[in-house]
């Protein structure tokens, strides 16, 4: 009996032993023919596969920026980063020392240290520049790599930072023109796309075309509605009032409004965006877009316009002006009290020359809230403009059922509402041009992206902004102001306003001071606007800080703009 047990068990374990080889046969049989059909059959997909995955697009410079006359601003230059690849050694990382630092300027001993980190693939440098890397080329090493890359270069340095930006490669991160701009600066006809080895080189087949695999594709140029010459105009005549004044922030912005084509755009502080990434997030960012401030008198000029075109007032209208008004808990007082403690009845004229507090505040109160509201909401005040540039706010201007009487007097002279500066040009604007307000922007467009991107709104009639302007103009002329220039008439007003407290309610002792004002006041070609931010010398207003770097400004745009004079000189 137990032998037949034991040659039972034995039969069986034989039956097992024979069912598993005949499983293993069957999936090494399954494992052939699925290679057969991989490798032999369905060959062309899977090389078609592996070839698409060397593929890469052809590397892309960057359009240039350039100024209304073709002056370049930014640019692409090539260079490149510097690996070592550990897997094709055929130096010792000491021989390897020895060829590179004298080519790329760095020390023996920190490239031995940065071979013996253990990684696979080591940076040496970053942006070594197309002529060194020729050099480092010709040493033949196999384990060294050149990765090429984009460097964006600004040759103006300083000039118009604000306006074009920076552009950020390795992040692919940008700001100002470089970034809204974006698409048509990276935009190339076409786009090459080719087979490359793992460390980049080209795989030149059949259907590679050597020429355009070889040849970088550029971006589209981007004009700017700048001018070089006026914004260094702008730049210096800033920097130059600041460094005066000790202030601590300023803009100088400078537009045709007829077109809303900006044609300076000065900001302080400024920055080079060569060196951006050295740069406190403070500086790089374009305050005249994003900070809201009381815009002071230079809103008079709004209140006025909103006067006459709502009927309440017309060009030969009086007002009372007595000098202070109160209230409720809040007294209005003029700035030149002491001089003139009750003018009485005012023109227009007298209002704006004078800078009229209690005059304007009056004014203001005659019109319901929501006829104030609308129109100054036409003027973009609470909007943003549209400007084609990045990180614009609204402004603040209140909704009229949140107005009390105190609040209605006080917008009428320029501290109701908050605006941003180029949200207080491009309202000023109307006024220079027949009441349309178009658009502001920093960009040059084509009739058919213009007819898209640039709006143009009727704010006031015609009628009502010629005669702002007359006003404008005459009640500059009577005055001994730095704005009233020797050969043009200015339609313009000076401003000054205190700084709200950041903290707590009220305001503080620090001010704003302003300019806004267009030339020739009969046909107005340019129209700038002056803003300096907290002087800390005495005789600060509006006419002495904002008033000389106005004067400056409008001139130097004249005659760089050939403007011809409006006033007979000879006479004069």
């Amino acid at each position: 009996m137990e032998q037949s047990e034991k040659e039972s068990k034995l039969k069986q374990i034989e039956k097992r032993i024979k069912k598993a080889q005949i499983i293993l046969l069957g999936l090494f049989t399954v494992a052939i023919i699925y290679l057969f059909l991989l490798q032999i059959v369905d060959i062309r997909h899977y090389k078609a596969k592996a070839k698409n995955q060397r593929y890469s697009k052809n590397f892309i410079m960057r359009g240039q920026i350039v100024d209304r006359n073709g002056v370049r601003l930014a640019s692409d230059r090539t260079s490149f980063n510097l690996y070592v690849h550990r897997e094709y050694f055929d130096h010792t990382p000491e021989e390897l020392a020895q060829l590179l630092a004298p080519l790329i300027g760095v020390d023996k001993k920190t490239i031995v240290k940065s071979i013996n980190k253990g990684a696979t693939v080591i940076l040496i440098k970053k942006d070594v520049d197309r002529q060194t890397a020729e050099k480092i080329k010709k040493l033949g090493l196999r384990e060294i790599s050149l990765d090429k890359k984009n460097e964006r270069v600004y040759p103006q340095d300083e000039l118009a930072a604000h306006i074009i930006g920076y552009y950020n490669p390795d992040a692919d991160t940008a700001s100002g023109v470089e970034l809204i701009a974006k698409e048509t600066l990276e935009d190339v006809e076409k786009n090459v796309k080719v087979q490359r080895t793992p460390r980049g080189d080209i795989i030149y087949d059949t259907g590679t075309d050597p020429i355009l695999a070889a040849t970088p594709q550029v971006g589209k140029t981007v004009t700017l509605t700048i001018d070089s010459a006026i914004q260094h105009v702008c730049e210096r005549e800033l920097l130059n009032m600041v460094q005066e004044k000790n202030a601590s922030r300023g803009a100088v912005i400078v537009m045709n409004p007829k077109n809303g084509e900006i044609l300076g755009y000065a900001v302080y502080p400024r920055y080079n965006p060569n060196n951006y990434k050295k740069v406190p997030a403070i500086r790089l960012k374009n305050w005249t877009l994003s900070d809201v401030y009381p815009p002071g008198s230079t809103f008079k000029t709004l209140t006025v316009a909103a006067g006459l075109e709502s009927g309440k007032i017309n060009s030969a209208s009086r007002i009372l002006d007595t000098g202070k008004m109160q209230l409720g808990n809040w007294t209005i007082t003029n700035y030149d009290i002491n001089k003139h403690p009750y003018p009485g009845m005012i023109n227009l004229v007298y209002l704006l020359e004078h800078s009229s507090n209690v005059g304007s505040a009056n004014i203001a109160l005659m019109m319901s809230p929501a006829e104030f509201y609308n129109i100054l909401s036409n003027f973009g005040i609470g909007k943003k403009t549209g400007i084609d540039l990045n990180g614009e706010s609204s402004g603040l201007l209140p909704k009229p059922f949140k107005w009390d009487k105190s609040r209605q007097a006080t917008m009428g002279y320029g501290y109701g509402a908050s605006v941003t500066s180029v949200q207080m040009i491009s309202a000023v604007s109307a006024l220079a041009n027949n009441g349309v307000r178009v658009t502001p922007h920093v960009i040059k467009y084509s009739p058919e992206e213009e007819a898209v991107k640039i709006k143009k709104v009727q704010v006031i009639s015609p009628e009502t902004a010629k005669t702002v302007t007359r006003l404008l103009a005459q009640s500059v002329a009577n005055s001994k102001s730095f704005i009233n220039l020797d050969k043009y008439t200015v339609a313009g007003k000076t401003g000054t306003s205190k700084k709200p407290k950041e903290n707590s309610k009220g305001y503080s002792n620090s001010l704003y001071t302003s300019v806004v004002g267009y030339l020739p006041a009969n046909n107005p070609q340019i129209l700038v606007y002056v803003v300096v931010d907290v002087p800390s010398t005495l005789g600060i207003w509006g006419n002495t800080v904002a008033g000389p770097v106005f004067k400056e400004v409008a001139n130097q745009c004249a005659r760089i703009l050939n403007i011809p004079p409006d006033k007979n000189v000879g006479n004069s």
